[in-house]
């Protein structure tokens, strides 16, 4: 682990929501650096976001909301600024922002984090080293070190228990890409919206630029 990652601390300045209703675009990119926060009844964890991909529904068939408004996706056609969580692969727990606007449903998964805070709890829960890459270098991975769980789908992202939080200033070198395992969207497969910091360790799989 960087000496960076070690030392960081709470800014304190929590994203509010208008940081969430905007294209989907452009929070997906914008939130590389920023700092995803949980805050359970173990204690607080926290990461920088180095890698997030774009989803665009219903027309971006790559999107779960492509299929419409249902039980699972009710999360993603409310406001902007909620989590819309999803079981991956039935093993695991994705994290998703809903961003735009109220009835568009376009969400931004948080696809790779770099350890900030907490990390002694994050490798407890992924019974790794707390300096292994592998411990939040994925979707599934970062929930569970984090502790997030269905148990906060449709959790307010401007509430007390799960945010985003400003970093410390740094130049950040942010890489474009297709997304990840989508092959099964089509065209919609080719869209470069896979955003993440060049460079970073933590970032899931080697960009396919």
């Amino acid at each position: 682990m960087s000496a960076a990652s070690q030392s960081t601390r709470s800014s304190g300045r929590k994203l509010r929501r208008d940081f969430y209703a905007r294209p989907v675009l452009t929070v997906a990119r914008e939130c590389i650096g920023k700092v995803l926060v949980h805050s359970a009844r173990e204690g607080e964890t926290a990461g920088r976001i180095v890698e997030a991909e774009a989803y665009r529904g219903p027309l971006d068939l790559a999107a779960h909301s492509s299929r419409g408004l249902t039980k699972r996706t009710a999360a993603m056609f409310g406001p902007a600024g909620h989590a819309y969580i999803y079981l991956l692969y039935g093993i695991s727990w994705a994290l998703n922002l809903v961003v735009a606007r109220e009835h568009e449903p376009h969400a931004v998964l948080i696809r790779a984090l770099e350890p900030v805070r907490g990390l002694a709890l994050m490798a407890e829960r992924r019974r790794l080293p707390p300096d292994s890459r592998n411990l939040t270098n994925g979707p599934g991975k970062l929930t569970m070190a984090m502790g997030i769980t269905g148990a906060l789908y449709g959790e307010d992202l401007c509430g007390p228990r799960l945010f985003l939080e400003e970093a410390d200033a740094r130049v950040i070198k942010v890489g474009r890409s297709v997304r990840i395992n989508v092959d099964y969207a089509g065209d919609w497969a080719l869209k470069r919206w896979r955003f993440y910091e060049r460079g970073n360790r933590f970032v899931s799989v080697r960009p396919r630029d």
